[in-house]
């Protein structure tokens, strides 16, 4: 992608909006390229070449034209003479927001790198509150410099890449970016463990190879299936990346047994369709129950919308079908910068109050931004709570609730609402009583018994909760009743 020029930026803009005002993105370009113009990067190719790719990667999301504009000056605050007044005078404000956003702190006296770091990241993080498209941007950033981390050195490519795993991997995954997700889980599986990511990459191009022609035969008979019975679909063959089978190697699954190893992507009309594909689906083929997953009546945390159904295909090797429209494939693949495909110029309004009504994990940044003032402490407790291991359980109503691994189900109860967690009296699991220290696991089934009469909580509940937002509703409600 680096032999792009800006003409083929400017193309590809004008395919998706041809009413932009290009002069402008021109205008940013060169803008860009004069005060880069004396600055190489590592590989040795003008610098010129990381803000215009991302800026290109940026359009294939039908980006709108400030933030396309924004990721073409990323970087020429934090690497040049160029102030944000001078941002602001020479094209917008809104230009200087999203550009802000994005460039790091470096002239800030702090006692360590970690710390400025720690800093940086979290500025990153909470400008979702603010703007999302900075999110976007910075993911983006982070996409290219990973794809051109071959020039750096071995300790930096390791640093980058945990960073990427640790860091923007699960922050792309949370806003539904899942293609930008997938390349920056595989490109740092690369750098960190190239070994064995050369190994199972063998390993899955030797199942391409061996079952490429068998599954093309198949998806033609689904084809002729599907249009007997009026349904139109269009078909994809899909094989599990590299770094989501080493996450499954890893739980000691053997390679032929992970289910979704091998996957048919269909896309069709509409809801009733997807419904309609399923079964017919099933006539054709032996499906394994428990892994039926309906993602469209309960969509996913991070809004993807999808059925999928595993069965026994050709030589009883196990396939997924993922069975969706193409809204939700839009969804599925670029997530909250889908709304640029729908709304252009004011997807900014739809994105922001999609994270606010919809996103789970939105909530919880704030809560721990607006608690823990050290950027170190910080960062830690978002690993903990957000970036880390989660579990997905169920309301009585059969609403899906995000947790960190290791909650409790007092942790959940203030997760619904803070009133449930003060008048919290028993918990029910799985039809089951348990106690409050209980720790809950995937798929759990959760009532929680409130008795607003009751004096809770108590001050042992601190000990039974880890998320912050928990953990300060309970303190806040000691404090209230101990002024009383």
């Amino acid at each position: 992608m680096d032999n792009i020029t800006y003409n083929d930026l400017e193309k590809k803009v004008l395919t998706y909006n041809n009413h932009f005002d290009i002069r402008r993105l021109r205008q940013a370009y060169e803008y860009a390229k004069k005060h880069h113009a004396n600055q190489l990067r590592a590989s040795g190719e003008p610098y010129i070449i990381h803000p215009l790719n991302v800026a290109y990667i940026l359009s294939f999301m039908h980006a709108d034209m400030d933030t396309l504009i924004a990721a073409l000056l990323h970087d020429v605050v934090e690497d040049t003479e160029t102030t944000l007044d001078d941002i602001e005078k020479k094209f917008n404000k809104t230009v200087r927001d999203l550009v802000d956003g994005v460039t790091k702190m470096t002239k800030l006296n702090f006692s360590s790198k970690k710390e400025l770091s720690a800093l940086n990241l979290r500025k990153v993080i909470v400008s979702l509150a603010l703007d999302p498209r900075i999110i976007i941007i910075k993911l983006v950033d982070r996409l290219h410099n990973m794809q051109t981390l071959e020039y750096k050195s071995e300790k930096k490519q390791q640093e980058k890449s945990l960073e990427t795993l640790e860091i923007y991997v699960p922050l792309s995954y949370y806003i539904g970016a899942n293609k930008i997700r997938d390349k920056l889980e595989n490109l740092s599986f690369k750098y960190l463990k190239p070994s064995l990511y050369g190994d199972i990459k063998k390993q899955r191009e030797d199942l391409k190879k061996e079952t490429k022609s068998i599954l093309e035969m198949e998806v033609e008979e689904i084809k002729s299936l599907f249009k007997k019975n009026n349904i139109k679909a269009e078909f994809e063959i899909r094989y599990k990346d590299v770094y989501s089978i080493y996450k499954k190697l890893i739980t000691k699954v053997n390679f032929d047994m992970i289910h979704d190893m091998i996957s048919i992507k269909v896309l069709v009309k509409n809801n009733k369709d997807c419904y309609m594909a399923l079964m017919l689906l099933h006539e054709m083929y032996t499906p394994i129950n428990d892994k039926f997953k309906d993602y469209i009546g309960k969509p996913k945390t991070n809004m993807y919308r999808s059925l999928h159904t595993t069965v026994f295909g050709p030589d009883n090797r196990l396939i997924q079908f993922q069975i969706r429209t193409e809204e939700m494939e839009r969804v599925a693949i670029y997530g909250l910068t889908s709304y640029w495909f729908k709304y252009k110029n004011n997807a900014k309004i739809y994105m922001k109050k999609d994270l606010e009504n919809n996103f789970q994990f939105f909530k919880e940044i704030k809560e721990l931004d607006s608690t823990i003032l050290d950027n170190i402490e910080f960062l830690s407790q978002l690993k903990k709570e957000l970036f880390g291991s989660n579990i997905y359980v169920y309301t009585t109503k059969g609403e899906v609730i995000e947790l960190p691994s290791g909650a409790t189900v007092i942790d959940f109860a203030y997760k619904i609402h803070t009133d449930i967690g003060n008048s919290m009296v028993a918990a029910i699991v799985n039809n089951e009583s348990v106690p409050f220290d209980y720790v809950l696991e995937n798929q759990d089934k959760v009532r929680i018994i409130t008795d607003n009469t009751a004096y809770v909580p108590k001050d042992d509940w601190l000990d039974k909760v880890i998320t912050t937002s928990a953990r300060n509703k309970i303190l806040d409600y000691i404090k209230e009743h101990e002024e009383d």
